[in-house]
């Protein structure tokens, strides 16, 4: 996944959930087929973004409050981002 490639699905996810957004294991290994590696520079790339634009982003196993519910990021995925907390 190029840089323009993940910028391009980040502002489509942006777009669809403005106030939510999520990675998961089948949208990034197997969707679009990345290796560990690759995944991990997306991730690192992503999360930049999300900051950025004023996200707190939550990797696979991280706790976090969402519309006042205690959730975790599980286990199948690797990263959510949630607006302006």
């Amino acid at each position: 996944m190029t840089l323009e490639e993940l910028d391009k699905d980040i502002n489509k996810k942006i777009a669809e959930n403005e106030e939510f957004v999520r990675y998961t294991f089948f949208e990034l290994k197997v969707r679009h087929n990345l290796s560990e590696d690759e995944i991990d520079e997306v991730l690192r790339l992503a999360r930049n973004k999300f900051e950025n634009l004023g996200y707190r982003v939550y990797f696979t196993g991280a706790k976090y409050n969402y519309q006042g519910e205690n959730r975790i990021v599980e286990s199948n995925e690797y990263l959510v981002a949630i607006k302006g907390l």
